[in-house]
């Protein structure tokens, strides 16, 4: 396979990067058999293929096999429900967008975990950027963001954005669309970006809001239109597509991350092998690779570069919850 010099030079950021990480404790006891990560979104999608990509890579550091549990619903919360009840021996780990810790304490009154009580974080496993898209439910004349709010504004009825959860930051970006541009977009919660995708290029839904590469493998059937991405600059994997700033959106640039948690008291020796583990795996050139045609860019850290991430991010997002007025009970 192919690789590019510019990911090769991700790939060595990645190994820089693992300089960083603690180095790899030695094992007291021998490996156990299976080791699983759970994801909380459909098979397909962004979460399951990184949680593969590096599952397929921790063989012999988390267990002698590793495998991915797609335990979908609740907006990913079912996962994470899963891995807080688990054994904290370092069989059990999570893979998990930002959202679900950092956004979901601001939209729901009660949880069925605490984000930072029921969790140790282990890694930062990718960043992203999202797109905004629409299908064959949308004229082929809408090209670009203001040709959709024209549209939608003309067809109230039809305006209507899914994204993987209600809650997550994918929704949000079509919510802080609708409001800045004036129009009125219903929402419609998926579990996941893929079964969203399916919908709108059957035409039941409109619109769809997600990570870029959710998108990238429909964009050549011409039943997916990708209108806008929300970097502050064009995305890598989308070059042609122009961002929502460059189209008069200036306060529309968001972007995301996932991460690797294990349950509360996994002790600290573990931690520290499976950071270095995914951190590792993340820097392979194949898995760069593989993960670029999802429009992922790997980002290993240490697990308190995760834990400051995750707390940064959670004080950013809580004012512009409130400025929007959900909760998830709206």
């Amino acid at each position: 396979m192919h690789v590019s010099r510019r990911r090769l030079a991700t790939a060595a950021a990645g190994s820089l990067a693992l300089s960083a990480l603690p180095a790899l404790p030695a094992r007291a006891q021998p490996l156990p058999d299976t080791a699983r990560i759970l994801a909380g979104f459909a098979p397909g999608g962004t979460v399951d293929v990184t949680a593969r990509r590096v599952g397929d890579r921790l063989r012999d550091v988390a267990a002698k096999s590793v495998i991915v549990e797609n335990r979908t619903g609740a907006g990913g919360q079912i996962a994470l429900s899963g891995l807080k009840t688990a054994a904290p021996d370092g069989t059990t780990i999570a893979l998990t967008p930002m959202s679900m810790l950092g956004i979901y304490p601001h939209t729901y009154r009660k949880l069925p975990y605490d984000p930072v009580t029921d969790f140790v974080p282990v890694s930062q496993a990718v960043r992203f950027d999202f797109g905004f898209a629409v299908g064959p439910a949308v004229p082929a004349s809408v090209r670009g963001v203001r040709d959709f709010v024209a549209w939608a504004k003309a067809n109230p009825k039809d305006a209507a954005f899914g994204s993987p959860a209600a809650g997550s930051v994918p929704h949000f970006v079509g919510e802080l669309l609708s409001r800045t541009a004036g129009v009125e977009l219903r929402h419609a919660p998926y579990r996941g970006t893929q079964p969203a995708i399916l919908d709108m290029m059957g035409g039941a839904v409109a619109a769809v809001s997600g990570p870029v590469g959710e998108f990238l493998q429909h964009l050549q059937t011409g039943k997916a239109r990708l209108l806008a991405t929300s970097g502050p600059t064009r995305n890598r994997f989308a070059p042609t597509v122009p961002t929502f700033a460059e189209q008069g959106f200036a306060d529309m640039v968001y972007d995301e991350w996932f991460g690797f948690f294990a349950p509360a008291k996994t002790p600290t020796e573990v931690v520290a092998r499976l950071s270095a583990g995914i951190g590792t795996a993340l820097a392979a050139p194949e898995v760069v690779e593989s993960l670029a045609t999802m429009g992922l860019e790997p980002a290993p850290s240490t697990p308190a570069a995760l834990a400051a991430l995750l707390a940064k991010d959670t004080a950013r997002w809580g004012p512009i919850v409130k400025a929007i007025g959900f909760t998830a009970e709206s």
